[in-house]
Parts: structure tokens; sequence; C-alpha cells
């Protein structure tokens, strides 16, 4: 008989292990994809999602450790039974489920996305842990480790072929058709592994029953425990970090998680090489990257964000290292990694649910960073004081002198940025500097995480810190509000993550005033000021997205006025005196809460005859607002000669074309309006662009004669395609000059 592992058998199993990890990670952007239209844009939407496949996860791994104590003819039989099962399940579409009441989005989304695709999720995720346990079995077979590599090699592979290949080339049906035709070829490649053990004698008991997790140890599993944790967590984390001022795509998405999957590859590489020199460069990494986890400025270059990407990356490496070393022998194979997956939804179920109940903003980050640096494994580090002829005690007296070293750069750093506001691009040079001396105290975890604290503070979580203690902030599921008084300009202002969403001024003669994008100048500011010409002095007008409520001080007599907000945390600033926009210019407003697209499409049709949108989640519009039916869903609710407004002023994602080109398909008039800010006036107003679309084109004409500047212009080419909820891809109207450089 052919040794297992030799030939064709070990290349069965390793193509059966990539595809179920291929198809595993293909099938999680496409679900957050298709219930884009349900659920919004909101980062924690995909880390919901990320929660519930750690837990169907979780379950998968823990049906495989169980189902392995069968013989293995029965353990064949039994699994490709129910993987035929769940392929009724197939073709993939959503739950249909009843809309979640307000605030209840946080057990909402798990539901839904658990219905839509939980069983086969639980099935294929089985396969990695479960094939490696039928080609471990074989008295011939080599270490079964290097497959599950192989298994995130497959993984990683999945998660970057949706944004590059699948979203931009297939709708959302075709994608959800191919990925049943890739199932059934998962299945027969099961039933091939099952068939080219049925020759095979079955294993003694002793090698089918697992040893008690008692001769494994408590500790040790607890080891694997928390260091599967911490990089699921920062992955989580990294994610909202990355997603709150882009976008919420895929291609955002995936990045985190691909890189996540990828370190496992390196970690449990049969070469350990990589591995090695990655865990030596992580000190750096988290002094040098980490340092900026508690800033909440937003950034000013992309340095930062590339550099938590590397260190998500490093850390994951390094940590997973440490993991793959304080694995067991191969008979307690499919225990490891339920622990693992274990580990892995804790910490999610620690980022995505507990946090944003805990926290009043994202400090699960650093914490994150910190317990990675206290995890870093010091036997795998470089360790001066092992070196020959090193005196110990001169040993520790120099490593007190470089933390106290350390500690005064990150003094003068936090001096600067006190005075300047911002961090400055010189003092990079000055943090490398202290992750370079961080490198020498790494042995010494507590001397090393003290400096990393001290690094945070003082690159902008001395900000963060002031503004928790001083209750500036409020959480919620959709993100972070940071509300801020300004004594010197009399201002207050209302920021959702790192961008600004509303100013409202202290001053009594001017907190009627509609200040930021909403100003007389800009293009909401001239329909809603203008709306009795336009409409009558009987106008219906509604918004998408409350924010300060500053549109409301438009409101004339005799209007009826709607806001749609989905977030009730963000309609309490305006109840409790926070902003007075709406109590003092129209308190007879009705704000709708919940999912605006599906509040609007059970509106009667032709009830409103101005509707502005402008629902942000800090720097990005939720996609599901911008697709060719979520226009018609807006047009259905305005009158025949009604105007829609769209807000687009975006620093990364060039809207223009977009509905440029969904204008063009629908027929529609299209004029967009530029307002630049002066600097003199910058503290009231800011530079915003309004796209104005309407099926008359005459309603078009009317707006620019109402306009004093007559600034309305054409738009610029519209995009190839326009987007669908069934097929959108955002990447070829990137502003890549802002989102790589300076801006």
């Amino acid at each position: 008989m052919n040794r297992a592992g030799a030939g064709p058998r070990r290349a069965l199993f390793v193509l059966t292990i990539l595809t179920g990890s291929f198809l595993l990670f293909l099938v999680q952007p496409l679900v957050a994809r298709l219930a884009l239209p349900r659920l919004g844009g909101a980062p924690n939407v995909w880390n919901s999602a990320m929660l519930v496949y750690q837990a169907l996860l979780l379950a998968g791994y823990f049906y495989a450790h169980r189902l392995s104590r069968l013989p293995l003819k029965q353990q064949g039989r039994f699994h490709l039974a129910l993987l035929a099962l769940a392929g009724l399940t197939l073709p993939i579409t959503l739950a249909n489920l009843p809309p979640p009441a307000a605030g209840m989005e946080i057990l909402w989304v798990p539901a839904l996305l658990a219905l839509t695709i939980g069983p086969v999720f639980f099935l294929v995720s089985a396969q990695a842990p479960l094939m490696q346990r039928w080609y471990a079995t074989h008295p011939g077979a080599s270490a079964p480790w290097a497959l599950y590599a192989a298994s995130n090699l497959g993984s990683f592979g999945g998660l970057i072929a949706y944004p590059l290949l699948a979203e931009p080339l297939l709708s959302a049906s075709q994608q959800s058709l191919g990925w049943s035709l890739g199932y059934a070829l998962l299945v027969i490649l099961v039933g091939l592994c099952a068939w080219s053990r049925s020759g095979t004698a079955e294993p003694a008991p002793e090698q089918v029953a697992d040893a008690p997790a008692a001769a494994v140890g408590w500790r040790r599993i607890a080891l694997w425990l928390v260091l599967a944790a911490v990089p699921s967590g920062l992955m989580l984390s990294t994610t909202t970090h990355l997603t709150t001022d882009l976008f919420a795509m895929p291609l955002l998405w995936v990045i985190p998680l691909g890189l996540y999957l990828l370190s496992f590859s390196v970690a449990f590489a049969d070469n350990r090489l990589l591995a090695r020199v990655l865990t030596q460069l992580a000190p750096l990494l988290v002094l040098a990257a980490g340092g900026f986890a508690a800033s909440s400025s937003h950034a000013t270059t992309m340095a930062p964000v590339v550099g938590s990407v590397a260190l998500l990356f490093v850390v994951c490496v390094a940590l997973h290292s440490r993991l793959y070393d304080a694995r067991p022998d191969a008979s307690q194979l499919t225990l490891f990694y339920l622990v693992m997956s274990a580990g892995g939804a804790l910490g999610g179920l620690f980022t995505a649910l507990f946090a944003p109940l805990l926290f009043d903003w994202v400090w699960e980050h650093p914490l994150l960073v910190l317990a990675a640096a206290l995890l870093l494994p010091t036997a795998s580090l470089f360790d001066w004081r092992k070196l020959n002829g090193v005196d110990l005690f001169l040993a520790r007296v120099t490593a007190w002198a470089v933390l106290a070293t350390g500690l005064g750069m990150c003094w003068f750093i936090y001096q600067a940025t006190t005075t300047v506001g911002d961090f400055a691009q010189d003092y990079y040079l000055l943090t490398l500097g202290v992750g370079l001396l961080g490198c020498l105290i790494a042995p010494w975890r507590w001397m090393f995480a003290l400096l990393l604290v001290a690094l945070m503070y003082a690159q902008g979580g001395w900000d963060t810190v002031n503004a928790s203690g001083d209750g500036l902030r409020t959480r919620s599921y959709f993100g972070v509000y940071t509300v801020r008084d300004f004594p010197v300009q009399r201002m207050r202002t209302l920021a959702h993550g790192t961008t600004l969403h509303g100013k409202q001024s202290l001053d009594p003669k001017l907190r009627r005033l509609p200040l930021t994008y909403y100003g007389p100048g800009s293009g909401a500011g001239i329909a809603f000021a203008n709306a009795d010409r336009l409409f009558g002095p009987q106008a219906r007008l509604g918004v998408v997205g409350l924010g300060t409520g500053t549109l409301a001080c438009y409101h004339q007599p005799g209007q009826s006025w709607r806001f749609f907000e989905i977030d009730p945390a963000v309609l309490h600033l305006s109840r409790n005196g926070t902003f007075t926009y709406i109590r003092d210019c129209a308190p007879d407003a009705q704000v709708v809460l919940g999912d605006a697209r599906l509040a609007l499409a059970r509106m009667p049709k032709g009830g409103l005859d101005l509707l502005a949108v402008d629902a942000f989640s800090s720097d990005a519009i939720p996609l599901h607002l911008m697709t060719d039916e979520a226009i018609g869903v807006y047009l259905a609710a305005l009158s025949d000669k009604g105007l829609l407004l769209i807000h687009i002023s975006n620093r990364y994602i060039d809207l223009e074309p977009v509905l440029a080109a969904i204008a063009r398909k629908r027929g529609l008039a299209i004029a967009v309006r530029d307002d630049d800010t002066a600097e003199d006036i910058a503290t009231y107003f800011t530079s915003s662009t309004w796209v104005a679309i309407a099926r008359d084109p005459a309603r078009i004409q009317d707006l620019r004669k109402v306009d004093p500047a007559r600034a309305w212009r054409r738009p610029g080419p519209a995009a190839p395609r326009a987007w669908t909820d069934d097929h959108a891809s955002i990447l070829p109207q990137v502003r890549w000059g802002n989102l790589l450089g300076s801006h």
C-alpha cells in the first residue's frame, strides 16, 4: 500500500482543503455584500458578520472534533450526508426577517446572517480540521500542520478573489450561483477523500479518541485561547479603523482578514525562517505603529493606516508562531483547532459585541495592541542579556537607562503634539527612534509595555483620554460621536469618527445660522432656502441623515418637514439640547427612526417635494443608499416635480460619475454644485459638493434661477455602469491621490 501523504493522495487532501477554505472565505464578503441594502454600511455591520462567521467556525470545529471520534467510514458517510442536506439551502439568498426595531441592530444583524449562511458555512468550516484528521490517521502520513498553512492560503485566495475578480466582474446573483457550483465540487472532493481512506485499516481505538483535555493541561489550553483571541480581536478593531473613514466595501473588509489568515500560513509553515524574521520585527512595529492606536484625530497621510495594517500582520505572525510552538501532538489536533477557534470567537465577541457597549470610543484597539505587546514570544526575540560576557546587573541598569531615554523622547513628542495640535511629519523619525530603543528592552515585558503606553499617550492618546474623561463622546452600533465646545470661536461641533458632521454657534445671535456643509452657498442651502419659490408655501421636505439637524433652520411656516435617522444616539443629541436646531427652528418636524431607504419605501408615493440625502458614516456614504434601486426609492417618494439632493463630499471616493451614470440610465436631469469655502469664513462654513436630480429638467433650471451665483454645472463623465444592489464596484471611483498621499 502506498504511504498516505505521498503522491496524489496528499495532493487530494491539499486540494480539498484549499477548495473548502477558498469557498469559506469567498462567501463571507459575498453575504455581507448581499446584506448591504438591508444593513447599511456601518463598520460594525462587518464586525457583526465576522462574529457570526467565528461562531459558526467554532461550531464547525467542534463538530469536526466530535466526529473524529467515530470510525473513518462512519465519519465519511455522516459528513457527506449533511453536506448534501445543507446543499438544499443553495443558492444563497438573504433570510426573510422583518426589519429590526431601532437599537436592536446588534442582535438582528447576526441573526440575519446566521439564518442566511449558517448550514453551509458550518459544514464547510469543518473541512480544514476534518481533512487533516483523516489525513493524519494513516500510519504513513507526515505531520499534518503544514496542511493548516495550505488551508489559510486557500482562505486568503478566496478573500482576495472577491474584491478583485468576483465583485467587479459578476453580479451578486451570478456570484451566488458560482459559489453553489464550487460547493458541489467540494462535496465531490470530500467524497474522493473518504473513498481514498476506505481501503485503509481503521486506527486503533487509542488513536481514534483524543486524549483527555487534562493531559494537555488547562494552563496550556488557556495560552492557546488567549494567543488566538488577541489577533482575532485586533483584526476586527483594525477593520473598524479602515472602514470608518473610507468606505464600507469588501476590498477594505478583506484586507485585515486576509492578512490575519495569511499570518497562519507563515506561522504554521514547515520553514520557520520568515516567521522568525517577522517575530524579531514585532517589537519595533508594536511601538512605531501601535503608538498611534490611541489617537482619535484624522491622519493627514496614510502612514498611520499603512502602519496599522503592517502591525496587524506582524503581530498576528508573532502570536500565531508562539501558538504553533505550543502545539500538541497530532493526536490532539482537533482539540487544538477547537480551542483556537474558541479563542478567535472570544476575540470577535469582545470587539464586535461587548466593546461598543462598554467603551465610549474604540478603546478595544489600543487595549488589544497592549495585550499583544505583553504576549510577544520573548524566547524568540533578540535578548542581548544572554550574550557572552554581559553582566546581569549592568544589563538591568542599561535597561532602566534605555527606558528613561525612551520616556523622555515620548515627553518631547507629547509637548510637540499639544503645541502644534497635530502629529508633525518630522516626529515620525523620533517615533522610529523610540521603537528602536524599545527593541532593546523587549525581553522585559513590563518595561516594554510601559514605553508603549507612554508613546500611545504622547501621540494623541492624551486628547482621546481627555475626551473620554470629559464625557464628550457617545458610542452606538453605528459609530463614535464626539461633541466639542470651542469657547474662543463660540462653536460646538459634532464629529462621527474623525469626520466633522456639523456645527452650531454658541452665540445666541447665530444659533439659528446653518453652518458647515449646509450654509447659504451650499447646494442644500440654496434649495431649502428657496423651497417656497420652488414648491409653494405648503412644501413637503425630507432629509436623510439628521446629524446636528442644521437644515431645519431653513424651515418656513406652513412647510412639512421629516427627518430620517438610523441611529437613536444622534436623535438624542438633538432632543437633550446638545444641538438645538430642530427645537429652535422646526419643533414640529417629524423624525423617523430606522433605515431611511426602507422607511421611504413604505411612504405614500409622491409624499415629498424636496429630499436631501446626507447619510454619512464618518466620511463614507453607505453604498446601499447610492445604487440605482435606491434612487428609484427616492424618486418614488418624490412628487413628479420633486427634487432630489445628494451630498457627495468625500475625501477618497468620487461619487459624481456614479450618480451621472444612474441619471443617464433613468433619463433624469442632473446638476452639480461645488461650494468652495473661503478661508476667512471657514470657521462657519465647509466646502461641499451637492448633486441635484429631477425627473423634470425644468426643475433643475428653476434651481439655477434661484442660485445667486448660478453655479450649478453639468456633471463630469458618467461611470461606464450604474451601481445596482446586485452589482457595484468602487475601485474605478477611488481618489488614489488622496488615498495614498497627503491631502
